[in-house]
Formats: C-alpha cells, structure tokens, sequence
C-alpha cells in the first residue's frame, strides 16, 4: 500500500491524492491503513491514565489498544486524528499534536 507525505498535502494536485474504494467483504478494515488521512494525532500519558476506558468506548477507529482491562497504546495505523479519546479523557492522559509535531519528537 501506498504512503503518502501529509506534510505536503498542500502542493498535491489533483492527481496526487489517493482514490479510495468500498470493499464488499465484511470484518476487512484491518487491511487497510487510514491513519495517513490524519493532520493530528493523540498523545497518550500512561503516567496519567487511570485506565477508565472512556477512550475506548468512544473512539470510532477501535484505535485504542487495550490488553487485560488497560490500555496499552493506540493504533496510529487505523486512528484518523478526530480528537474524540482525547474530549472524553477527564484525567488528562491524552493529547493532540500536529503530525509536524510528532515527526519532531
């Protein structure tokens, strides 16, 4: 599958930008990567996560990982930066970054 720099989305012309499709096959969305549609992304602090799980019950990408009732991480590979983990965490465990940003780190 295709990568493609977001950092330059501004410079694509028309026929840079990636055709999509619908797939009639149920359960294959793991097949494909659509973190690459994101501009921001979240930031998770397991310092000051409480493992309440808001995030996972809200996201609509299942992008948050979770292993034995914790979360362990989240998918970047599936997450498209919408933002909504990071409104529902009332602890302050999750951030949102630019992808300029996160490249820098």
């Amino acid at each position: 599958m295709a990568t493609f720099d977001v950092d330059s989305f501004e410079d694509w012309k028309p026929s840079d930008f990636p055709q999509g499709f619908v797939c009639p096959e149920a359960g294959n969305s793991v097949k494909y990567k659509t973190g690459g549609w994101r501009s921001r992304r979240p930031i998770w602090d397991p310092e000051a996560c409480k493992n309440c799980m808001l995030c996972w019950v809200y996201c609509p990408d299942a992008s948050i990982q979770v292993k034995d009732g914790a979360m362990t991480g989240i998918d970047l590979d599936h997450c498209k930066g919408c933002g909504v983990c990071v409104s529902e965490c009332r602890f302050g465990a999750l951030k949102m970054i630019t992808e300029s940003e996160a490249k820098e780190a």
